[in-house]
């Protein structure tokens, strides 16, 4: 049995282009919590800049089915 799973960006969970929806699913958390998380870390740590971060994730993880 293969349970493997493959990290892709949402068609269901998405607000701009599904990345923190799919990193949600990847790792089992609810989306909205994804988001805020996202958001708080992007805005308290200066070393993460969560834009640039966001658009890379963007062009790097293929769309979901």
């Amino acid at each position: 049995m293969n349970t493997a799973r493959s990290l892709r960006r949402s068609r269901r969970d998405r607000v701009i282009a599904g990345v923190v929806g799919g990193l949600a699913d990847y790792f089992g958390l609810d989306p909205t919590l994804a988001r805020v998380i996202y958001v708080l870390v992007s805005i308290f740590s200066a070393a993460f800049p969560g834009i640039l971060v966001y658009i890379l994730l963007w062009i790097l993880i293929p769309q979901g089915d």
